[in-house]
C-alpha cells in the first residue's frame, strides 16, 4: 500500500482495527472457529466414520477451514491490509474490509467536509452526503494526520471544512 514517486508524501494510508462495534469480538470469532475446526477434524478422523457419510465430514471440516480464513483475513493484517483510509491529491478512499467495497470520494467532486470527533462528512456538489467513520482508526495521532490533510486540501482545492467542537479526554 505504499505509494511511490512524487505522490508518495501526499498521500496518506492509515489502517483501520478490527470493528469495536461487531455483535461478536475477534476473540470470540477465532474461539468459535478454532472450536468448529477441532470438532470437524475429530468428526473425521474418528474411527467410527462410514464411508457412507464421510463427504459429509470433509464438507464440515471444509467449511470451518474458511470461516476461519474468513475470520483472520477480515480482523488481522495477515494477509495484508483491507480495512484503510487512504487520502491523496486526487481522491479519498475507505475500505472497510477485504469483502466490503470501497468508497471513493474524488476530490474535485467535494463541495464541503465537515469534522467532527470520529467521523467525516463530505458533501458532494450534487448535494450527495458521504459519511466516513474515523472509530476504527487505531491511534489518535494517526485521526490528526486525516483530519490536517482534509484541512490542508480545503485550500488547495476550494471545498469548504467546518468542525464540530472536539473534546479531549
Amino acid at each position: 500500500m505504499a505509494a511511490s514517486g512524487s505522490n508518495a508524501r501526499s498521500t496518506l494510508v492509515v489502517q483501520l482495527g478490527p470493528t469495536r462495534s461487531a455483535k461478536l469480538s475477534f476473540s470470540v470469532l477465532m474461539a468459535l472457529s478454532l472450536l468448529w475446526l477441532g470438532w470437524a477434524a475429530f468428526l473425521l478422523f474418528s474411527d467410527r466414520t462410514s464411508g457412507s457419510e464421510a463427504y459429509l465430514y470433509y464438507i464440515f471440516f471444509g467449511l470451518a477451514v474458511v470461516f476461519l480464513l474468513y475470520v483472520v483475513l477480515q480482523n488481522t493484517s495477515v494477509f495484508g491490509v483491507q480495512s484503510y483510509i487512504e487520502v491523496t491529491p486526487e481522491y479519498i478512499v475507505q475500505k472497510q474490509g477485504a469483502f466490503r467495497t470501497k468508497h471513493i470520494i474524488p476530490i474535485p467532486e467535494i463541495k464541503e467536509v465537515h469534522i467532527s470527533p470520529l467521523a467525516l462528512q463530505v458533501t458532494r456538489r450534487d448535494e450527495s452526503k458521504v459519511y466516513l467513520n474515523l472509530k476504527q482508526v487505531r491511534k489518535r495521532r494517526d485521526l490528526e494526520k486525516i483530519k490536517m490533510k482534509v484541512r490542508d486540501m480545503a485550500q488547495e482545492h476550494g471545498y469548504t471544512v467546518t468542525e464540530s467542537a472536539s473534546f479531549h479526554a
